[in-house]
């Protein structure tokens, strides 16, 4: 006998299976409507009718009860505001699910739209489906292939006018070597001439020059070097000076010595004459 066993597994943990059923409680009361299988369809809707049942109490701690179970305050509040007034006067069978007849797929199992009663006199709004990652790369791909269409476009485009310039130039300098006359012979002599002269006349600012450098440096060694004689008296004065400084050095040190010496002997007296 299969009593006390009510509720289906769902192929799920009770923990798993809980989690679940909250996610799906959250978002059938924030959007609704919503696609799921006929058999998590059956287990949806007693939760969400206790929802809506709770929200009719209007009480501190039925909206705490509420948070329990939904994920998001701003449904709560949807809740309490919206969804619970407008079932005031319904006593249950808040809720409608619908078979599909379509099939999902991957398992093939049994598709079912579960609403909430009234909810069909409001066409739900579609949000934008997020592109999938193959349909990104796709664009990315294609925007990278048309850049590099551009840029080459670009490269062919610039290289004949390139080309176009250059045999220009080339032919404006054969011209220019062509329209140039050929210069006469005299003419060349002419100024083979003037540069001879040129550089004669550098050679010889060059010779002024260095000798004008060389006549005082000439003279400043003459005057630098004195004359054997006055070189001989000027050692001689030095060796003197020497001699007398070490004469006058003597002499102090020789003064300084008698003068200790007569310091002491009359010390040694006075030391006598205080023994008598």
């Amino acid at each position: 006998m299969r009593h006390r066993k009510a509720h289906r597994k769902l192929n799920r943990t009770s923990s798993h299976r809980k989690a679940m059923l909250r996610t799906m409680v959250t978002e059938f009361l924030e959007k609704e409507r919503i696609i799921t299988t006929v058999p998590k369809a059956k287990e949806l809707r007693p939760f969400a009718e206790k929802m809506i049942t709770l929200g009719k109490r209007e009480t501190l701690h039925a909206r705490r009860q509420a948070l329990s179970v939904i994920r998001s305050k701003d449904v709560v509040h949807k809740l309490f505001e919206e969804l619970a007034p407008r079932f005031a006067d319904r006593k249950g069978g808040y809720t409608r699910i619908v078979r599909l007849g379509a099939h999902r797929k991957g398992d093939a199992s049994d598709l079912a739209l579960i609403e909430l009663v009234g909810s069909e006199l409001e066409p739900p709004v579609e949000e934008p489906k997020a592109e999938s990652k193959a349909k990104k790369k796709a664009k990315k791909k294609a925007k990278k292939k048309a850049a590099e269409k551009k840029s080459e476009a670009k490269d062919s485009k610039a290289k004949p006018k390139k080309k176009a310039a250059e045999k220009k130039a080339a032919e404006k300098k054969a011209q220019a070597k062509d329209e140039k006359p050929k210069k006469s012979k005299k003419a060349t002599a002419a100024k083979a001439e003037k540069e001879e002269k040129a550089e004669a006349k550098t050679e010889k600012k060059d010779a002024k020059k260095k000798e004008s450098k060389k006549e005082p440096a000439a003279k400043k060694k003459a005057e630098s070097k004195p004359e054997p004689k006055e070189k001989k008296a000027k050692v001689e004065k030095k060796a003197k000076d020497e001699k007398k400084a070490k004469d006058d050095k003597a002499e102090a040190k020789a003064g300084k010595d008698e003068k200790k010496a007569k310091a002491e002997k009359d010390e040694k007296a006075e030391e006598e004459k205080d023994k008598k």
